[in-house]
């Protein structure tokens, strides 16, 4: 480098260092010394600053700096080295998340234990054989939704799900159920490139998108595409549904063309040779044969998936897997469901499970042994039984199977009562978790225990742990009955995978194939059913009046004479009271005025938790006319009193005890259970088991709870043998109440219905307090259902040889066919009560899986309309197939669909107003004789004119008229004599030259006064002045018009004489009246004449009227073979009709329900829960998360912030309106702020109301409000929550206890739902507000553990 002179001799030189190209300053000495040439350069020589470019070191630049991946170094930083950053690193990956599975694999081969080879190993075991399989045929179990990939959600939501999740894709579905809400129609149908063979302008819009591309003004080519039928085309192929086009034109058409080709095809006419045949835009031609292949192909692609999921034959093989049930192949043809009773099963059932899961200590029944053997099969099992016969095996052995499989099993129970018991007696038999509303005792498990919503909530979510689950056992299916749960259970059924297989045990029903083959059908498997009608210990039913029990009825069959000496005893008894109480012998008048006095004063009565303030006689049949107004007075209750003395000591004297006792009342089971003050039941040694036994249950609870009146009052009953089980009582006193029943110390039980269908508990006897019941809306008699199911709690299984059930008789005898049908009746059908919710909406549109139609084709409702599909689409092929008839019209262009469309739309109009105008005082006066009028013909589609000739009698109530007909009568073509045209109806005017005396006698006009005799034979028939008339009878309805004109007429010689003159006469003026190109006179005009009011009638009759003067213009009237034609074209019409109604009856627009889905869809449109587009908004995700209270009320108080001026007490206090059942309660004492939060709410319930019924939803605003939002326990739930102990807070109300604490533990989980509502919605002062009342409100005795997880 050159010398840099500085200022004060410094000077220094720059040089380069590196490829970096930086400056080096290096000094240099103060003297210059002599100028080298050499100076110049530097030092050493460097390399340059910056390499030479070339092409591939600007490629290497680009892809280090742009295209390869690297970290932001602004974020990725050492100084940031210690922070954590979340990155979805599965949003930016490319490649596949799981790697790509073999196409084949080495499974082992299962067989049934009957077929298994002998083991040579040591061990003795089995080992099954390997064998190559193909991949897709192992993909079989839970299947993602939707097209995309499934990723597995976090551990936290393993179990229960979440709202972020898809579901599983249900079992039943076909392959194209997901891609037809994927793809949209256009895509698929191949009308865009339809558009452009058209000459259509050019396509911008993908079909589908909202938005397309720009660009710019373009102009369409034009084309002319031919199509030509592909001469090789092997006809006689069975395979082939219709001939191949080829077309000249872009590959980039081909794919939509072929898929659309049948459509377009489908619409054309029969070709006449094969030569190139017309444009696209002309109408192509086929022979039938290829037309009904067409057809085929049109049918299956506008009837839904659905459709085919449920046709009637199986796609399963038909070859039975075991040579031991050969039977099922004909079966297999009927339905899904195949009924069991194979017996050569249960013979060899030890050759054909040898290995069983699970060892029983007793001898398995035939039925158990069949559900077993199928269980081991894999196939689902349906069983009917009665009570108490041992259902609950095959659901231990379900259990066995899922743990010895490493796999899940789930047992759902309709009841949280169930739901702890059998957690309870499989706990040490299974690895078994619990999951309820309240309760997650081990989701880890293998056997899960929970309620219906819960598998219903984590279907929807779309939770990770069923995948694996094998079983899903379904108990109480009868449960499906239930107006307001019953839908969970068809929701559930639905929505399960394919790989799941079901256990469903019931009472005994009759349609029970019915029920399974739709369970079949919707799911596409084999529905084994089998159980049995035998009770393990047989019945006797005796009814028990004045002291002593009369046996009614054994082994299913009816005593006549013991139903007659219990009679003769009533008749006997009642003898000597007969005149003072009113003749109640008996009499069916007699009862029936009792039960109405009863009915009548059972409505008035108000409850009462603790005493109970209804009147005995209520439900007791007491004799109304032997009580006065005290119900309650000490008459009464002694009389009560010994009534139940009598029965027990009855029933110990035979040792009929422990007895079980039904009475359909909470505060009538307390009232019975204190009138027996004086009875005590137990020993010494069971006195003891008793106290030790409560001190160690309640023990659990704080001092002032254990002293709580209820509490006490139970335990002073529970130590005499006595016991009461009903809703009212809190859950840990329930509880104690059930095991000590059930250890046999408690001898008799008051309990209510859900005793029967809640407890396994049975007893030596069953007792029922009466056979009427309130069923919430009415008393009715018992169903026979309903009273088996608690008449099979009597008999225990080996320790009675028979069971007794007792009737109650207090006042009257039953009927003996009221007795017959209870007891021995058909048991209550299975019958769908499923139903449309929002809740249901919007997880189905939330999801592309499942849609909301064809949630509604599965449902059981529409089980039969959707088994006759096939049956419908094939008489809908063979409609369109039939050869259409052409209507050939003589007068050139046919005009006879259009006449015939004015004569059916006369017509319509002529139905409408005919009893509105004809039948009017006003225009009976109009029609007098004379008057011209138009009458309906009774041959021909067309109208006459005509004139009234006599109006109608005493004798005759038609009017008599004269009308002229287009035609002679087939009658009159005959040739007739002079003697038989005497005889005849028939009159022809003939030339006055060749007329007779008689025939000049009838001409003359008669001046002579008539008598009103009719001397002609009605219908009487004639010709004159070339035209063809008709005498007749009409009555008022057969009139369509009565005309302005009036004419003179004869009547004594039209009717009387049977003169040719008159006749003639009549016929000149009325063809007089049409000859001036009407073919009708002006019709009256229906205000000023008719004086009609109804301006709706007036409208529709000069509708009429315009119709029936356009028909006279019309070139098809008066045609001679216009009958022909109307025939025709009303075939024609109902041709097209009965193709239209079985299109509307394939439709979704024929479900049971779609209107109203139709309504619920606009509701959510208008309050935002969806958008235009079915969209799922975040109203409508937190929608999703209401499942306690309803979803609507609960998702509109959120985003009103009705809560945020709320402390956490007032908040859980008006939430409590969601979860509150009882609908009468005393009314609860609130703050001014309390009361402006309800009346808040409350018109917010009114709104969503009235906005329902807006888009006809049948809501009612007030009863929708009523029965959604009950605000009696608004103060009880408020003091709890400020920590008022639970004694003080039942002196609040007069709702029972147990119903404080049951919505009480049911508000917890409307907390939780509100705070994962508030996570959505991003209010985070919400969220902690909801876990603050959560935390307030679970303490003490509410949310004591149940004995049955805890143990004592």
């Amino acid at each position: 480098m050159d010398r840099v002179p500085a200022p004060n001799e410094l000077p220094f030189r720059v040089g380069f260092t590196g490829h970096s190209g930086r400056l080096r300053v290096e000094p240099l000495p103060p003297v210059e010394r002599r100028r080298n040439p050499l100076d110049s350069l530097p030092d050493f020589v460097l390399p340059p600053a910056f390499p030479k470019e070339t092409p591939e070191t600007i490629k290497e630049y680009i892809k280090d700096k742009y295209l390869v991946p690297r970290l932001d170094e602004d974020v990725f930083s050492p100084q940031n080295a210690g922070r954590q950053w979340e990155f979805d690193w599965f949003d930016r990956a490319k490649i596949q998340l799981e790697p790509s599975m073999p196409r084949s694999v080495v499974a082992p081969s299962w067989e049934m234990p009957s077929r298994r080879k002998e083991c040579e190993s040591e061990l003795k075991r089995w080992e099954p054989e390997s064998l190559e399989v193909d991949v897709s045929e192992m993909a079989t179990g839970p299947e993602d939704s939707g097209a995309l990939p499934r990723i597995t959600g976090p551990a936290k939501d393993f179990v229960r799900g979440s709202i972020n999740s898809r579901p599983f894709r249900p079992g039943g579905l076909g392959n194209a159920d997901s891609s037809s809400k994927i793809l949209p129609d256009g895509a698929c149908n191949g009308e865009w490139a339809r558009q452009l063979l058209r000459g259509g302008p050019p396509l911008t819009l993908p079909p589908g998108f909202k938005k397309g591309m720009d660009l710019g003004d373009l102009k369409a080519h034009s084309f002319r595409w031919n199509v030509y039928e592909q001469e090789h085309v092997d006809k006689s192929t069975p395979d082939a549904k219709v001939i191949e086009l080829s077309m000249q034109f872009d590959d980039l058409f081909k794919k939509a063309w072929e898929d659309d080709v049948m459509k377009f095809v489908g619409d054309g006419h029969m070709p006449e040779s094969e030569s190139p045949i017309a444009p696209v835009n002309e109408s192509l031609e086929i022979d039938t044969e290829e037309e009904l292949h067409a057809v085929d192909d049109v049918i299956m692609k506008e009837s839904s998936v659905l459709d085919e999921i449920l046709s009637v034959e199986s796609v399963e093989s038909t070859q039975p897997r075991l040579d031991v049930n050969t039977e099922s192949i004909a079966q297999l043809k009927e339905g899904w469901a195949l009924r069991g009773g194979n017996e050569e099963i249960a013979e060899r059932f030890h050759e054909l499970v040898p290995d069983m899961a699970l060892d029983f200590p007793f001898e398995l029944d035939p039925f158990q042994k069949e559900a077993i053997f199928y269980l081991e099969k894999g196939d689902s099992v349906f069983v009917a039984a009665h009570t108490s016969a041992g259902k609950t095996v095959v659901a231990e052995y379900a259990f066995a199977l899922a743990t010895k499989h490493c796999t899940r099993a789930v047992y759902t129970a309709p009841i949280k009562t169930i739901s702890n018991q059998k957690y309870r007696d499989f706990c040490g038999k299974f690895d078994v978790g619990l999951l309820t509303g309240d309760v997650s005792l081990r989701p880890e498990a293998s056997c899960l225990i929970m309620t219906t919503e819960i598998l219903r909530s984590m279907l929807y979510k779309g939770a990770d742990i069923i995948r694996d689950i094998e079983w899903v056992i379904f108990d109480e299916v009868h449960y499906v009955n239930d107006a307001e749960r019953g839908v969970v259970w068809e929701e559930v059924i639905i929505m399960l995978p394919r790989h799941i297989n079901f256990v469903l045990l019931s009472a005994t029903v009759p349609n029970t194939i019915e029920f399974a083959d739709w369970i079949g059908r919707t799911k596409q498997k084999q529905i084994r059913v089998t159980g049995t009608t035998k009770r393990p210990v047989p019945l006797e039913h005796c009814l028990f009046y004045s002291g002593d029990l009369y046996k009614i009825c054994e082994n299913e069959k009816i005593i006549p004479h013991g139903l007659k000496a219990a009679k003769d005893m009533y008749r006997k008894k009642n003898s000597a009271t007969a005149t003072g109480t009113g003749s109640y012998s008996g009499s069916s008048a007699g009862n029936e005025r009792a039960r109405t006095m009863r009915r009548e004063n059972s409505s008035q009565a108000k409850q009462n938790k603790h005493s109970g303030s209804q009147n005995m006689q209520n439900f007791s049949g007491a004799n109304p006319g032997t009580q006065t107004n005290g119900g309650n007075s000490y008459g009464s209750r002694r009389s009560e009193a010994s009534l139940w003395l009598s029965l027990i000591n009855k029933l110990s004297k035979i040792s009929l005890l422990p007895v079980v006792i039904f009475c359909f009342s909470k505060n009538r089971c307390d009232r019975s259970a204190d009138n027996l003050t004086g009875t005590d039941l137990t020993s010494s040694s069971e006195k003891s088991e008793i106290r030790v036994f409560c001190d160690k249950a309640f023990s659990r609870l704080k001092g002032s709870d254990r002293n709580l009146p209820q509490v006490v009052r139970v335990q002073g009953l529970l130590r005499r043998g006595i016991g009461v089980h009903h809703a009212g009582l809190l859950p840990i006193v329930k509880e104690v109440v059930e095991m000590l029943f059930c250890r046999g110390v408690v001898k008799i039980l008051f309990s209510t219905e859900t005793f029967a269908m809640g407890v396994n508990a049975p007893a030596r006897t069953v007792v029922f307090d009466t056979l009427r019941k309130f069923d919430g809306k009415e008393f009715r008699q018992l169903l026979p259902g309903e009273y088996t199911q608690m008449a099979g709690r009597a008999g225990r299984r080996g320790l009675d040889k028979i069971g007794t059930v007792v009737v109650l008789c207090r006042d009257e005898i039953p009927e003996e066919k009221d007795l017959k049908h209870v007891i021995v009746g058909s048991a209550t059908r299975l019958e769908s009560q499923f139903r449309l919710t929002y809740i249901m909406i919007l997880h189905l549109l939330r999801v592309e899986e499942l849609k909301v139609e064809d949630m509604l084709k599965r449902s059981f409702a529409e089980f039969h309309a959707q088994k006759k599909l096939p049956e419908q689409q094939q008489l809908l092929m063979r409609k369109l197939a039939q050869p259409t008839k052409i209507i050939e019209c003589i007068k050139g262009e046919p005009a006879i669909e259009e006449y015939y469309e004015m004569y059916s739309e006369a017509e319509r109009y002529s139905n409408m107003i005919t009893e509105a105008v004809m039948l009017s005082p006003v225009s009976q006066q109009h029609l007098q004789p004379g008057r011209v009028v138009v009458v309906k013909s009774q041959l021909d589609q067309d109208h006459l004119l005509g004139v009234v000739v006599k109006a109608p009698s005493a004798n005759s109530k038609q009017y008599i008229v004269l009308l002229l007909t287009p035609k002679l009568p087939s009658i009159l073509k005959a040739p007739s004599g002079s003697e038989e045209k005497k005889g005849t109806d028939l009159q022809v005017l003939v030339p006055k030259s060749k007329r007779g005396l008689e025939d000049d006698y009838y001409s003359s006009v008669s001046s002579r006064k008539g008598t009103g005799v009719v001397n002609v034979k009605l219908p009487h028939f004639g010709s004159a002045a070339g035209v063809n008339y008709e005498v007749r009878g009409v009555q008022n309805n057969d009139f369509l018009s009565i005309c302005v004109a009036k004419i003179k007429i004869n009547q004594v010689g039209l009717l009387e004489d049977v003169s040719a003159g008159a006749y003639s006469n009549t016929v000149q003026q009325l063809l007089a009246l049409s000859s001036n190109g009407n073919k009708y006179p002006p019709a009256l005009d229906p205000v000023k004449d008719l004086k009609l009011k109804d301006m709706k009638v007036v409208e529709d009759y000069y509708k009429w009227t315009n119709l029936l003067h356009k028909m006279a213009q019309n070139k098809c009237h008066g045609c001679v073979k216009l009958e022909e034609h109307i025939k025709l074209a009303q075939e024609l019409k109902g041709h097209r009709e009965e193709v239209n109604a079985l299109k509307f009856q394939m439709s979704d627009e024929a479900l049971q329900q779609m209107p109203d889905f139709q309504g619920r869809i606009d509701v959510l449109k208008e309050i935002g829960c969806i958008d235009s587009d079915l969209v799922v908004q975040i109203k409508g995700r937190v929608a999703c998360e209401m499942n306690s209270g309803e979803e609507l009320i609960c998702t509109e108080c959120l985003f009103e912030n009705q809560l945020n001026d709320l402390e956490p007490e007032e908040a859980v206090a008006i939430m409590s309106a969601f979860v509150f059942q009882q609908k009468k309660t005393s009314e609860p004492s609130l703050t001014p702020k309390l009361s402006q939060a309800k009346k808040r709410l409350y018109d917010t319930a009114i709104r969503l109301g009235e906005l329902q019924a807006k888009f006809n939803v049948q809501v009612d605003p007030q009863e929708y409000a009523q029965e959604n939002l009950k605000f009696g326990l608004v103060e009880v739930v408020y003091e709890w929550a400020k920590g008022t102990p639970f004694a003080d807070i039942c002196e609040l109300t007069d709702v029972p206890e147990g119903m404080i604490v049951r919505t009480i533990v049911r508000l917890d989980e409307t907390c939780r739902e509100f705070r994962n509502a508030a996570a959505i919605m991003g209010n985070s002062a919400l969220h902690k507000k909801m876990e603050m009342a959560s935390n307030a409100i679970k303490r003490d005795i509410v949310f004591a553990a149940s004995l049955y997880i805890t143990g004592i």
